[in-house]
């Protein structure tokens, strides 16, 4: 096997389970079910960033996404009390307008994938991983603590929400 036909073969793998796994979140009767194909949908991203050469931004994704915002998710639905039934993630009519809504994003942006140059796109000339790090800790201090607290305090509303009941 070639080593240029390994990585598209790779790519189209990821890209595969990533749009099960979105459609799982989507389709599953079973609202954790679907919660847990979230995580599925959140590593097969972090493949593809893997692939973009983004080792960071995967690593990110994979603890901060498929960890943190997931073990969140299947707090407040596990907390409820309609989690446990079979039909706890009904099929509804929402689901078809939003599937017309992005079929016809896709139609929109198709013209502009098609027309990106394969072999032209630039590669990585410098580590950027200090940078993002003085960035993360330097600047954006601020969003990021507001974003962890605003994490904390949603967590904290599911459980008390789901006490009242």
């Amino acid at each position: 096997m070639a080593p240029g036909f390994l990585e598209p073969l790779i790519f189209y793998v990821a890209a595969a389970v990533l749009i099960i796994g979105a459609l799982a979140v989507v389709f599953l009767p079973r609202i954790i079910h679907a919660a847990l194909s979230l995580v599925l949908f959140f590593v097969a991203t972090a493949g593809i960033f893997i692939l973009l050469h983004a080792e960071f931004v995967a690593a990110a994704q994979i603890l901060i996404y498929a960890g943190a915002i997931t073990v969140l998710v299947l707090f407040a639905v596990m907390l409820t009390q309609q989690s446990q039934s079979l039909e706890s993630n009904p099929f509804n009519a929402q689901g078809l307008v939003a599937s017309f809504v992005a079929a016809a994003t896709f139609a929109a942006i198709l013209p502009a994938l098609l027309a990106i140059p394969g072999k032209n796109r630039p590669g990585p000339n410098i580590d950027l991983i200090p940078e993002l790090g003085k960035a993360m800790l330097g600047p954006w201090i601020l969003s990021f603590e507001i974003a962890s607290v605003l994490l904390l305090a949603a967590l904290i509303g599911s459980i008390v929400i789901a006490k009242e009941n």
